[in-house]
């Protein structure tokens, strides 16, 4: 097919890419998907993360055909956070409890999905899907469309070449990444926990009955570094004196990966022909969880502005990008700010803050309709999300 017969290119093979020219070619455009060409370094590393998905990412994701098997996708039936602080013998105690359950069994709050199968599930959705051409290759060699939409990260290239600005804070922290298996099921529950600049969070896998946990640990720096050095029995037992053996022992199924942490935002988010979608328009902490959401959130946006566009305008037409643009502007600086605001929260040492942190936390686990707000928020069943 010659590049003047493509109505759209997308630049990159991720979740948010692969989704995305999954649900255009269900309009019936044609979709160039380029992803980057793997390097011949041997066997592939195995992607020890896991994302959590809401109500509204999973609906996007079954459009597109392109759900995990539910093995690979644990329903999350309640959400447990602790504000700790360690007790004279230098053990972790949690001072501030919040628990959310999810409403029904049917109604999970969200859902664990292991990277790999979900990029598996979109893999063979691309496939089969008519109307995708898969390039391999870099930007500067993708075929030119009406419309290419950026999918590459928040290292983009093409964004960088566009001359977007990409306006990065970075946090102090590391995350790090792995899988654990534990002594006693997880039942269903994400464990979150706060202490100092230090958060925990056991993300459930296998099903509701398993005991495997997904790790992401948001440390300074120079912990990390020397967390990621240890011997996978020393990091364990680290790990577990850290959320005070709350699954019992632990052991390390997998490498520990880390990766700098950094709030950023591009400035702007389209261009005549192009548009920025996913970690190339911004990137957020991972301490709600709420990343890959934003990023499918993007896709739902773009995907509707050009279904509902009027039939004599072209997909590249600015009027047309800018709708996408200012429809996300809001609940996309909105999820910044809170994940910004809950870092800095947490983060402070404070006294004061520290206490009253403390006690909205114990305020909101009695007050039901609160918690059932919180609920709809995380769920993405609201217009904010």
């Amino acid at each position: 097919m010659s590049a003047a017969q493509w109505d759209v290119t997308v630049l990159g093979g991720g979740v948010v890419g692969r989704c995305l020219a999954l649900l255009l070619a269900r309009q019936r455009l044609r979709v160039a998907l380029v992803e980057r060409c793997a390097t011949a370094t041997g066997a592939a590393e195995v992607d020890v993360r896991a994302y959590a998905l809401n109500a509204a990412s999973r609906a996007l994701l079954r459009e597109a055909q392109a759900w995990p098997a539910d093995r690979h996708a644990t329903p999350v039936r309640a959400m447990w956070v602790a504000d700790t602080d360690h007790d004279v013998a230098g053990s972790p105690q949690p001072v501030a409890t919040l628990r959310f359950d999810a409403p029904a069994p049917q109604e999970p709050l969200a859902w664990i999905v292991d990277v790999a199968a979900l990029e598996q599930a979109l893999e063979a959705a691309v496939e089969r899907t008519r109307g995708i051409e898969r390039l391999h290759g870099e930007a500067d060699t993708a075929p030119r469309a009406a419309l290419t939409v950026v999918c590459e990260g928040r290292h983009s290239s093409t964004r960088a070449a566009a001359g977007i600005a990409w306006e990065a804070v970075p946090y102090p922290h590391t995350a790090l990444a792995a899988r654990l298996r534990c002594a006693r099921p997880h039942g269903a529950v994400a464990r979150q926990w706060f202490h100092g600049e230090e958060i925990i969070a056991l993300l459930p896998l296998d099903g509701v009955d398993g005991d495997r946990v997904a790790l992401v640990w948001s440390v300074p720096r120079a912990r990390a570094e020397r967390l990621l050095k240890l011997a996978p029995e020393a990091f364990a037992a680290e790990l577990q004196a850290a959320c005070g053996a709350a699954l019992g022992d632990m052991a390390l199924e997998s490498a520990v990966a880390g990766w700098p942490l950094q709030r950023a935002l591009a400035r702007p988010w389209v261009r005549p022909g192009l548009a920025l979608a996913g970690d190339a328009a911004h990137a957020m902490h991972p301490l709600a969880g709420q990343g890959l959401n934003t990023g499918l959130g993007d896709v739902a946006e773009l995907v509707r502005v050009l279904r509902e566009r009027e039939y004599w305008r072209p997909l590249g037409d600015l009027r047309l990008l800018r709708r996408y643009e200012r429809a996300r502007a809001a609940p996309v600086a909105a999820m910044l700010a809170a994940t910004d605001a809950l870092h800095g929260l947490f983060a402070d040492p404070n006294a004061r803050v520290t206490a009253l942190r403390r006690w909205g936390l114990r305020a909101v686990d009695r007050l039901e309709p609160l918690k059932r707000w919180f609920i709809q928020q995380a769920s993405g069943q609201l217009a904010t999300l």
